[in-house]
């Protein structure tokens, strides 16, 4: 069997510091924080009372007010990241053979604030179960994926990965798959989390996974720093338009990148907690190479999982130097959720973005907030702190890992 080529032409972006691909990657390159106090609730009562939300976000911007009313903010933004991406690609729908486009699509959690003001309601209430009809279909995860399928009226594959936050990355790698094998022509794939809600802060703040800085909020998701006490809850979007690359070269697309490859792994070793030697992450990213048909030495750049809590950012950065041995020195590594904060299933999505930019526009994003030297971390690294870094990134790699030992790496290569 054939196995085709899979590239970039379509990007979208709904994040914490810009609300289109374009302006994330000019506040990405300028080290801005997305991290302020919440706006949704009152914190009064709650650990930590900041997180990553979007600014200047109103759904019925791009969305009839009708519909966006039976969405979810998770699908909203689905929609929303997706429509830019589809039109960043110049897809002409009406050319395209409907059978053969996919939307695969990945989310953690899903409809969180939708459960959460369902039972809110009802506990309010007399004890009559009098439910919103749009309750189920509003809150379960497959319906991102379903709502831009019905919109564009793509029939190809169609379905949600869960697999917590490495969930956009799981649904890039089937989508790439997908290509490959020839069963699709363009796949609609990427990520979106809508969970800085009471259940969703309130929730982290028991597991003791979140920041609690909060007399100085845009400082506190300092990954890789001696002082890092936990993520930053974040939220959005990310949209990435995959195409078979004959498909795409037939229609005169811009190619951001080439799909490389990419892998999956499992830690088999805790709930939440990564092995603290990275064990399963080493072999993630063993995976992805080979799948990629790509040596260590290949890489520029890293875009880590890198969610500033203790042990998992020492035990990525050990897994690195497993993998990549000498060579790991060389390589550009950061963590652009010291901006944008962790979105938890889409952070595979809006880093993987990041990484296919830094490829386009020969520049890393830096990890930012970074004062204090952590003495587990190896100091010859280039964590590529607190400055963005010009870089001719031919070969980018994204990681995201998820509770439940979860891991996914995907691979991007300029296009030859």
């Amino acid at each position: 069997m054939e196995i085709k080529r899979v590239v970039v032409t379509g990007l979208g972006a709904l994040t914490p510091i810009g609300n289109t691909k374009d302006d994330y990657w000019d506040a990405l390159i300028s080290g801005k924080s997305g991290a302020a106090p919440i706006t949704y609730y009152d914190t009064e009562k709650f650990k930590t009372k900041f997180a990553c939300e979007l600014k200047n976000f109103n759904a019925t911007d791009f969305i009839d007010r009708k519909e966006s009313r039976r969405m979810d903010k998770f699908a909203q933004y689905a929609m929303v990241a997706s429509d830019e991406a589809i039109a960043d690609a110049k897809l002409d729908t009406d050319k395209l053979n409907k059978l053969r486009v996919g939307v695969i699509w990945g989310a953690g959690i899903g409809g969180l604030e939708t459960f959460q003001q369902e039972v809110l309601n009802f506990a309010a209430g007399d004890g009559t179960p009098r439910f919103n009809p749009f309750f189920i279909p509003k809150m379960i995860a497959d319906i991102a994926p379903a709502n831009i399928s019905i919109k564009y009226g793509f029939m190809g594959p169609n379905y949600t990965t869960v697999s917590a936050c490495a969930s956009s990355a799981n649904a890039m790698f089937d989508a790439l798959n997908m290509i490959r094998l020839g069963h699709c022509d363009v796949v609609v794939t990427g990520g979106s989390e809508a969970a800085v809600t009471i259940a969703g802060m309130g929730g982290f703040n028991a597991m003791h996974a979140l920041s609690t800085r909060n007399e100085s909020p845009e400082t506190a998701s300092r990954p890789f720093d001696g002082t890092r006490d936990g993520f930053v809850l974040g939220e959005g979007a990310g949209a990435l338009i995959l195409e078979e690359y004959e498909h795409a070269k037939a229609r005169g697309a811009k190619i951001y990148a080439e799909v490389a490859g990419g892998g999956l792994s499992s830690d088999a070793h805790h709930m939440t907690a990564p092995h603290p030697e990275g064990v399963g992450v080493v072999e993630v990213m063993k995976n992805c190479l080979e799948n990629a048909g790509l040596k260590p030495e290949d890489v520029d750049h890293i875009n880590t999982h890198g969610t500033s809590t203790p042990l998992g950012d020492v035990a990525e950065l050990k897994a690195i130097s497993k993998v990549f041995g000498d060579h790991a020195k060389n390589i550009n590594i950061n963590s652009t959720k010291s901006m944008t904060g962790h979105l938890l299933g889409a952070a595979g999505a809006i880093e993987s973005i990041a990484s296919i930019l830094a490829i386009e526009h020969g520049i890393v994003p830096p990890t930012i907030n970074h004062t204090t030297v952590d003495e587990n971390i190896d100091p010859e690294l280039n964590l590529t702190l607190n400055t963005a870094q010009k870089r001719n990134v031919k070969v980018a790699m994204s990681n995201t890992f998820g509770f439940g030992g979860h891991n996914a790496c995907v691979l991007f290569k300029k296009i030859d």
